[in-house]
């Protein structure tokens, strides 16, 4: 089954949020969706320990870098996705992880910081895609983004992508208190309170486009390696 890893060393490019809005995305259409938790921070495992977790999600947390593949095939063998959060820094935990993965996401803020992380991520891409002899999909998704105008920041980060040819995806994540509640008091967006919780139907149809976007790309890979 599919796996799609987020990884950006650059810390607070919004990796560990992301992961989590997709797990909790899939699982609520009813997947049946593993997430490898290998950030030091554990931010999804005690997310998981909250009130709330779908019973169609598991959390696997200890991972190391000689037994992060194992665990992946495991959970790939019994999940229909499986959801890796990665750790913020270049190792070879990360690299094994990106070699093996169907799907690489790169969370990235529209600021020269973030962008110069997801840069990082694309060469080691690069370079993983040279000894498996694969292509490996990848794609950058702006995150924590304004839900109206561009900033003149990401406008430059956007640019510059596009003047490297890396791909983005369409659908950015826009900055949302519904996103941050999740980890405080557990569950999915549609666990929120509306009355509680400002815009949460604007962040469901926003997590719902990033998911489906997901969704689309997975299926174009496969298409493109049955033809191959």
């Amino acid at each position: 089954m599919p796996v799609i890893s987020f990884a950006n060393p650059k810390g607070g490019a919004g990796k560990t949020t992301t992961a989590l809005i997709l797990a909790t995305e899939l699982a609520t259409k009813g997947a049946q969706v593993t997430i490898i938790d290998a950030d030091p921070e554990k931010w999804i495992s005690q997310w998981g320990a909250l009130d709330g977790k779908p019973d169609n999600i598991t959390i696997i947390s200890d991972v190391a870098e000689d037994t992060i593949i194992d665990k992946i095939d495991d959970a790939a063998s019994s999940s229909q996705f499986v959801v890796v959060d990665l750790e913020g820094t270049a190792s070879l935990m990360v690299s094994n992880a990106v070699a093996i993965s169907d799907l690489v996401i790169i969370p990235t803020q529209g600021s020269s910081m973030d962008a110069k992380g997801g840069a990082k991520t694309i060469k080691l891409i690069r370079s993983q895609e040279r000894v498996t002899r694969r292509q490996i999909p990848h794609a950058v998704v702006f995150t924590r983004a304004g839900a109206a105008i561009a900033t003149r920041s990401l406008k430059n980060v956007v640019e510059q992508l596009k003047a490297g040819g890396i791909d983005m995806f369409k659908t950015a994540l826009v900055e949302r208190a519904a996103y941050r509640e999740m980890f405080s008091f557990g569950g999915t967006l549609d666990d929120l309170d509306p009355r509680q919780v400002n815009n949460i139907t604007q962040a469901k149809h926003n997590a719902q486009q990033f998911a489906g976007e997901v969704l689309s790309r997975l299926k174009a890979s496969q298409e493109l390696a049955e033809a191959v």
